[in-house]
């Protein structure tokens, strides 16, 4: 239910505001235009006359539109600073000489910071040098009914991502951040057009959900009176493309997982998935560097980014490869075998002072090791290869080490920024894995892929060696900018305000 907005039961700032739209609109004037003047941006202005000398009169009328973040009411000159969307920030002049009486006394009672104006007049410097537009007039483009943040009193993040609109308007850096995303894309797609990758799209609503080892969504179709899911993953009907000839595709597009929300998750977050044909680990792990470090380059001009706290991040270079069972070897203290017993990790894990799931299969105890052991280590970029095949069920068995497949993660900055596999082919033993896999799921594993009779009958055509990589885009923008997943959304999932 809306809330009932009752006048007297206002703040004080938001019953003048009030007062002052119906003052407006008493006036016959409007407070919310379909339509106001504007010849050109803030931006497009400052660029024309970079570099003007001071106290110039241009003689060159402009209409400018922005929000109002400053002003400063001093007799008959009064001064006001306009920012658009992007942060470009203008000076507004208005003198008693130039807009008369009338009209100056109207700015100074009606216009508060954070009202959209739109202001006419000629393009100047002032005596102090600052470009600036001289009005003759103004009209309002939008009343702000509500006070804008003060601004040596920073946003708490819970308030910067509940109200991101307002976010946007007095931080810079959340401008950055949105328009860091749409960069990042188009970096992303150029990168794989220049190896010939063809973007597709496949389905988020879902019969079965597959393609990796998370609890689901699930929701209802009226008109087909059937359960349905939200994806998890697309790997499945990426997959099926490469069945069908389309040898290099990728997808970016929106899954969901019914998991946990913390600094590097979310229920709802971009993810890119890429399937090359003859390709395996090797050849995908090349892939994903290129990716990120075409990113950097085009957000940063750099391999090296710079943090939103200062600190820098080197992305260049080839990157540093470890086993992961080496890595786990390290952390316990002695030798695990990739192929060490469920009893033999629980001793590991005791001595770690780690509680163990009874749900858990062995190799998810030896990955659970693995992050206790590693946790705020792998900062530098680091692929980890070598997983255990209970826990992949979709990835090629290892060719050289029994137990394992070829899969490796990708940590950046201590979190997993994407994985990557030689992918399995062989439509027998991946019948054999997703049954062992509905086996979990009837023990109540809810992560637990499940057998997908379709997906199985399109491996049976015939599929081609392949490497397949899926990376974060919100991961990604955490690895660019060193923030945290909800500020890389523009609007992460939050719980209602409580009434």
């Amino acid at each position: 239910m809306s809330e009932l907005i009752i006048e007297d039961d206002l703040p004080e700032q938001l019953r003048i505001r009030r007062e002052k739209r119906a003052a407006i609109l008493a006036r016959g004037e409007e407070a919310y235009p379909v339509a106001v003047p504007r010849t050109a941006s803030l931006k497009e202005i400052r660029e024309r006359h970079a570099g003007l000398e001071i106290d110039v009169a241009t003689g060159i009328l402009e209409s400018l539109s922005g929000r109002v973040i400053f002003k400063r009411d001093t007799g008959k000159l009064c001064f006001a600073t306009l920012r658009e969307g992007d942060g470009t920030e203008l000076q507004a002049m208005f003198s008693l000489d130039k807009v008369g009486a009338e009209v100056l006394d109207q700015w100074k009672s009606d216009i508060d910071i954070g009202d959209l104006v739109s202001v006419t007049g000629e393009i100047i410097t002032s005596k102090r040098g600052e470009l600036s537009i001289l009005a003759n007039s103004y009209q309002l483009a939008a009343k702000s009914l509500r006070p804008l943040p003060v601004e040596h009193k920073p946003l708490s993040e819970e308030t910067r991502v509940r109200m991101r609109y307002v976010d946007l308007i007095v931080r810079p850096e959340a401008r950055f951040n949105a328009r860091l995303r749409p960069r990042v894309m188009k970096s992303l797609r150029e990168s794989f057009g220049s190896r010939d990758f063809i973007e597709v799209e496949t389905p988020m609503l879902q019969v079965m959900h597959g393609g990796a080892t998370a609890r689901p969504f699930k929701t209802h179709s009226n008109a087909y009176d059937m359960e349905l899911f939200l994806r998890i993953a697309p790997e499945l009907f990426l997959k099926r493309c490469v069945v069908g000839g389309l040898e290099r595709v990728f997808e970016i597009n929106r899954n969901f997982r019914n998991e946990g929300a913390d600094s590097t998750h979310s229920p709802e977050f971009a993810m890119i998935e890429a399937y090359q044909s003859y390709g395996d680990w090797d050849s995908i792990a090349e892939l994903t560097r290129n990716l990120v470090q075409e990113s950097a380059m085009a957000v940063f001009g750099s391999h090296v980014v710079t943090h939103q706290d200062g600190r820098e991040l080197d992305l260049g270079g080839t990157w540093r490869e470890a086993n992961l069972f080496d890595l786990i070897s390290e952390g316990v203290g002695e030798v695990v075998s990739p192929q060490a017993s469920m009893d033999e990790l629980k001793k590991f894990a005791a001595k770690l002072g780690m509680k163990v799931d009874p749900k858990w299969v062995t190799g998810k105890l030896a990955e659970e090791i693995f992050e206790h052991v590693t946790a705020g280590k792998l900062n530098e970029p680091i692929f980890v290869r070598g997983y255990p095949v209970d826990t992949s069920p979709l990835v090629r068995a290892h060719r050289l080490t029994p137990g394992l497949v070829e899969k490796w993660d990708l940590y950046v900055e201590g979190f997993e920024l994407a994985t990557g596999y030689s992918e399995l082919i062989d439509p027998v033993i991946q019948r054999d894995r997703l049954v062992e896999q509905a086996a979990l799921g009837a023990k109540g594993d809810v992560e637990a892929m499940n057998l997908d009779e379709d997906f199985l009958r399109a491996m049976e055509y015939g599929i081609p060696p392949m490497g397949g990589m899926g990376m974060g885009v919100d991961r990604l923008l955490m690895a660019l900018t060193g923030l945290g997943i909800r500020e890389t959304i523009l609007f992460p999932l939050v719980k209602p305000e409580e009434q």
